[in-house]
């Protein structure tokens, strides 16, 4: 279960519906990188576990509107939190990968 709810797609879903319903197109928009695919199964993955809910309006084309739970919600504080402590800690968190990867290289 930590391993799906701590997956970077899985996160930035999260973070993304804690300012509400959104519709899949936008949550694409939103999620930098992510394709079609990853999405669809991240929001399914989300939706099994009880996380997200999943409303279809009956339109030409379709309409689908995703939602956190109450037990999806209750993620949001550690979920932003995890997302905030990246975002502050990128810089270094990318340095200390150039390094191991050029110390990888010299051996």
């Amino acid at each position: 279960m930590l391993a799906k709810i701590g997956d970077k797609w899985s996160i930035l879903t999260i973070m993304m519906l804690s300012d509400g319903t959104k519709r899949f197109s936008e949550l694409q928009r939103g999620i930098d990188g992510v394709s079609q695919r990853m999405l669809t199964l991240t929001l399914r993955g989300l939706e099994r576990d009880g996380l997200v809910t999943r409303e279809v309006f009956p339109t030409i084309p379709p309409r689908v509107e995703y939602t956190l739970t109450p037990l999806g919600r209750s993620l949001q504080v550690p979920v932003i939190a995890l997302g905030q402590w990246v975002t502050a800690n990128l810089p270094e968190l990318e340095a200390a990968r150039r390094r191991f990867d050029a110390a990888a290289e010299e051996a």
